[in-house]
């Protein structure tokens, strides 16, 4: 008989609020976190605007921010959401066989050294090309080894696995959106063949930085709307026209149920099913049918053992470009019939898109909308789009039954994974 894994600590840092429940009254009440990008000078990017985390750092979970000044960004939010989940869920509190706890996380990579790289190429020019001695050279005089280490994605659940002497399962994975969708379902996975009976997971990622931003915008994927960003990220209107860059980080504790009922944990949703697939078709482009983006729905459905009949809400991937959210509404069609698709809603239109973080971020936005029975909007939605005709729960959120939701969330590179949660039911 498969274990059953359930949800007994949730914790995020993203640009709408570092508390749950205060993340969880913004998103019903429609509020935004986009505006003007601080992090560095973006004036001159044709992209100048994103959904920072403002106005946090380490000290509101306890710790030292001065012990964490040579870690990323993306590491410091790790460590802040996996501290408020953690101490959420009390299994500090017991005696947890710190072999049997273990890490997956979703994580992007480390913050880039940018001022340094400039520093380094400056240095090498020689008229029209590069002088690697001195670019060499420069380096090895200016940069900072423990910051370079930590560029790498593995770095966060190194540390996450430090603060709570978790000495079981660790890994990590960067299938770019869907990195921590994905880990959360490879670590469900951990508990349900026995590995491990308590695994702390999710995900982090910042790209608010001029090489991240260069390259969306190469691509073409973000939203040029500067002149108002609260609006800018219009997921399935017909006027959307990329999405805009988010971060932080958001983490969940799964626990294996015998487990936490012994130990009397509250339980905040279980895990029910996990799909995950490959478009195998282009880097940059969802497959024009939604074939993989159906076949990861319909196996999530399998392994809960679900009809697509069963769902009450769909937390859809929606990033507000024109490709993923034509191909994200045929895909719905396909799975759930027609005219029988649930209510959808992007809350990337009010968070952004946290890339790697994106996923868990919106696993637990599903748990708040079963808690509460309240389904939450999809912002900006004011122009409708006859490619994009579902329920997208526009504009205003809505009061309904809610016990099993289903979370999208596809990657570039073709990555998909789709998660089911549901109520716990004992």
């Amino acid at each position: 008989m498969r274990r059953r894994v359930v949800i007994t600590g949730i914790g995020t840092i993203n640009p709408l609020s570092q508390d749950v429940n205060i993340l969880w009254d913004k998103l019903k009440e429609g509020q935004s976190g986009v505006g003007y990008t601080s992090i560095f000078d973006a004036s001159s990017f044709p992209t100048k605007i994103s959904a920072e985390v403002r106005d946090w750092d380490l000290s509101q979970v306890g710790e030292d921010p001065e012990r964490w000044s040579q870690q990323g960004r993306h590491t410091r939010f790790a460590v802040g959401a996996a501290k408020i989940a953690v101490d959420a869920s009390g299994i500090t509190d017991h005696a947890i066989d710190p072999t049997r706890l273990g890490v997956y996380l979703g994580s992007g990579e480390g913050n880039q050294d940018f001022h340094a790289f400039t520093q380094m190429v400056t240095s090498a020019l020689d008229e029209d090309e590069i002088n690697l001695s001195r670019f060499t050279k420069k380096g090895l005089e200016i940069l900072d080894p423990t910051k370079e280490l930590e560029q790498e994605p593995n770095m966060p659940a190194g540390h996450v696995a430090g603060l709570f002497n978790a000495q079981g399962p660790n890994s990590n994975c960067l299938t770019a959106c869907a990195a921590s969708s994905q880990a959360v379902g490879e670590a469900t996975e951990i508990i349900r063949r026995g590995d491990a009976d308590v695994m702390i997971s999710g995900g982090t990622h910042s790209m608010i930085h001029p090489f991240g931003v260069t390259g969306f915008n190469l691509l073409t994927a973000l939203s040029t709307s500067n002149e108002e960003p609260t609006k800018a990220s219009r997921p399935f209107d017909r006027l959307r026209n990329g999405f805009v860059l988010g971060e932080g980080a958001a983490m969940v504790v799964l626990e294996e149920l015998e487990h936490a009922r012994q130990r009397g944990a509250e339980i905040h949703g279980e895990i029910l099913g996990y799909g995950s697939t490959a478009d195998a078709y282009r880097i940059t482009d969802i497959h024009p049918e939604g074939r993989g983006a159906i076949a990861c729905m319909r196996k999530s459905l399998e392994n809960a053992q679900l009809n697509p009949a069963d769902i009450d809400y769909v937390n859809a991937h929606g990033t507000s470009t024109t490709v993923n959210d034509r191909v994200e509404t045929l895909a719905c069609k396909e799975v759930f019939g027609a005219d029988q698709v649930p209510p959808v809603s992007s809350t990337k239109s009010m968070m952004g898109h946290l890339i790697a973080a994106a996923g868990v971020t919106e696993l637990i936005v599903c748990m708040m909308a079963i808690r509460d029975n309240v389904l939450p909007p999809t912002i900006n939605y004011e122009n409708p789009d006859p490619e994009c005709d579902l329920d997208y729960i526009a504009n205003e959120a809505r009061s309904t039954s809610c016990k099993l939701a289903l979370n999208n969330s596809f990657g570039f590179g073709g990555q998909n994974v789709t998660l089911i949660v549901g109520q716990y039911e004992g």
